[in-house]
């Protein structure tokens, strides 16, 4: 029974996310008049341009799941309401640890006593990339940006492609919870 109580607790930590995600809109637009939407064309010459073809596929049904879920639908460009892109950046970031210790111990008291012993100090340099996904949504009629989502995480390798699938979907729900903003936000 033990060893179960401390498998589910392993598995409930791991389920734990860093993400950090993000909203910013224009408060001026009535987003309830927005009822579909479709593809900014891709840039083939775009050098910022990170993912791959398949996590590609991977965001693009993820964001179209989430919009179709608030019934906005997809369409093509002339009639859509809103034209969505996504950009994606990978940062490196780098963390500085210092720790430190005191070894010993003095079992005598007086003006020396906790004077014995060893001080010890270690510093970790620990290089990680963070990558960030940014979703806007543009008006189709007036160009204008109205709503961009933003999620950073620390990049990970997952293994297979359902764990990609996963963290994928996840990330994006997590960043499109916030559309359309609440009123008063």
């Amino acid at each position: 029974m033990k060893k179960l109580f401390i498998a589910v607790a392993v598995l409930a930590l791991s389920a734990c996310s860093t993400l950090k995600s993000s909203s910013d809109f224009d408060p001026s637009v009535n987003f309830s008049q927005y009822k579909s939407f479709a593809w900014v064309e891709k840039n083939n010459g775009d050098a910022e341009y990170h993912l791959d073809g398949l996590m590609d596929q991977r965001v693009r049904t993820a964001i179209e799941t989430q919009l179709s879920q608030k019934g906005i639908s997809k369409v093509d460009k002339p009639e859509a309401d809103l034209l969505i892109n996504y950009i994606t950046k990978v940062d490196k970031k780098i963390n500085v640890d210092t720790f430190n210790s005191h070894f010993g111990y003095n079992p005598y008291y007086g003006p020396r006593w906790g004077l014995a012993g060893s001080m010890q100090t270690e510093t970790i340099v620990r290089e990680y990339e963070v990558g960030t996904l940014m979703v806007d949504l543009v008006d189709n009629k007036t160009g204008k940006l109205v709503w961009r989502g933003t999620i950073a995480d620390t990049v990970r390798e997952q293994s297979t492609p359902q764990e990609r699938v996963e963290t994928i979907n996840h990330a994006i729900g997590s960043v499109m919870m916030n559309y359309p903003p609440k009123s008063g936000q």
